[in-house]
This record gives structure tokens, sequence and C-alpha cells, in this order.
């Protein structure tokens, strides 16, 4: 699994030179180059041209960057995959995923283009069947890196209503979060659409870190602040876990199995989330130190 930070995904669209232009100025962990939604029609060849000299000549650091083609049910997806694999980019999202053979599809067509061969593949899981086949599709490949959630069409899909607590929909994002763990890849949560809602934002934020996703795709730069510190460890989980590593090698030490910090029992399973912590905390530390 990458071990890089993705508490903050930010899509951009493909045929902004400005917007992609900031993009390397801004505190964000992952970029989504969008060349599906963000462009119209009658943009899309534009959008391919000025992504691939954004690529090409941009210095994004060490952030994760993935480019989200149109789907194969689009006549753009081959001249998506066409263009941007001058850039040898390092992911495409497909959109509209529904089961592995639509990841195998693109993976076939990467393997036909010498410079995709390290390309990796995300999913956007958005579809009623995408969550029931979630297990599946995380392991269609050695290619898959990672699911983002389309929740705007996932409501869509399934008809509910907007719910502040996201009841419709947490059986699918439930599934998803337990395929990509089962799986080792990385899963992403939806957008929050009210980007000036900064206190909704920031109970979605919790929601989905609670769930055990990984980070929170977004729409707008001023979500980024909240994402990246809601997902993010806090100073509260680094101390503990520095306490509980400490304590469990002085219980070793001491030829027991078990310590106790503040009143509770600390085993193994909790020193290696303990060490996860950490090491979150320093992937975090090193990529700001790459971007700044």
């Amino acid at each position: 699994m990458d071990t890089r930070p993705y508490r903050s995904a930010l899509y951009i669209p493909g045929s902004k030179p400005r917007a992609l232009e900031k993009a390397m100025s801004l505190a964000v962990d992952a970029i989504i180059f969008d060349l599906e939604d963000a462009v119209a029609p009658d943009e899309k060849a534009n959008a391919r041209g000025v992504l691939v000299q954004a690529l090409q000549d941009n210095d994004y650091g060490a952030r994760s960057l993935m480019v989200r083609i149109n789907g194969f049910d689009t006549a753009w997806a081959e001249d998506d995959l066409d263009a941007i694999a001058a850039a040898r980019p390092e992911a495409v999202l497909l959109p509209k995923v529904n089961s592995a053979a639509d990841v195998q599809a693109l993976a076939a067509r990467l393997d036909a283009r010498p410079e995709t061969a390290g390309t990796k593949i995300w999913c956007m899981m958005e579809t009623p069947l995408a969550m029931l086949n979630a297990g599946e599709i995380a392991g269609a490949s050695d290619r898959m890196a990672g699911f983002v959630m389309g929740t705007n069409d996932l409501a869509k899909e399934l008809g509910s209503r907007h719910r502040a607590d996201r009841l419709p929909m947490l059986t699918g994002l439930g599934l998803c979060v337990l395929a990509a763990k089962a799986h080792g890849i990385v899963v992403l949560d939806g957008v929050y659409n009210a980007f000036k809602d900064e206190d909704g934002l920031r109970a979605e934020c919790i929601q989905g870190r609670d769930m055990g996703f990984d980070g929170k795709t977004l729409i707008h730069p001023a979500q980024l602040p909240v994402a990246n510190a809601e997902f993010a460890p806090s100073d509260a989980e680094i101390d503990l876990a520095k306490r509980h590593i400490a304590a469990f090698e002085q219980a070793e030490a001491e030829g027991q199995g078990v310590a106790v910090v503040d009143g509770k029992i600390v085993e193994n399973l909790h020193v290696v989330t303990a060490q996860a912590v950490l090491a979150q905390a320093k992937a975090i530390e090193t990529l700001n130190e790459s971007i700044q």
C-alpha cells in the first residue's frame, strides 16, 4: 500500500492552466486532474493538451497525482489515454467502475502503451453494483492502488435523500472501506458539496476518519485545512502512541506480555496501531517538506 498521506485529494479541472499552476502551491496531499465531469464536451480535446503540458512542466513534489479520464462508454476515453500517456501518469482514475472487468479493460489498455508501464489504477466507486462488487474490484489487477468514493452519483443511483449522517449510503461506504483494507489499497471519502460550510465538512471528515477512510476528496482549496487537520494524527494521539510503545517495551523488558497506560491494557496490537500513527505523522512531515 502507498504509504504517502492522503488526507486531502483536490479535484483540479484539466482545462484550467491557472488552477493547474496554483495547485503546486497548495497544501494538498493528492491531486485529481479531471478530464471528466469538470470539462465540458467541447473542451475535452483542449483540456488534454493543457493537462499534458502541465504534467510535463510543473513540479508537484511528492504528492500523489492521478488523472480522471472519461469512461469507456464515451467517445473520449481512448483519446484521453493516448494523450496523457506521453506524460507517463502516476495513476489513472477510472469513473463508473462496476466490476473487475472494467479494471482489467483499463489495465489491458495501459499494458499496450509502453509509456504507462508503471501507471497505477484508481477506481471511482459510485454505483450500487460497484458497492456489491467492491472486493473483486479491489483485487482485479496488480495495478490497483485505490478507491475514490463518488457519493453524489451514488446518492443519485440510490434515490436517497440527503442526510447529514449519510445513513442511506453507510452500507456502501463501509463495503468499500472493507474491500480496500482487505486488499491493501487506499480509500478516499467522497466530496462535501457545501464548500463554505466548514462545520459540516469537519463533521463529515470526522465520520469518514472514524470509519477508516484514508482521506477526503475535495472540490475547493478552502476545504484543505479542515481535511488535513481531521485526517492527521492529533497531538494527543501522537503522545498516546509514544506512551503505548514505551510502556509495552518496558513491560517486555520485565518479562510481561501486556502493559497498562492510563488504566487501559496495552497489547501488541495496540503497539502496531501506535507505530502506524507515528509513521503517518512522519509521512505528513516528509510530504510537507517536499512541497514547501
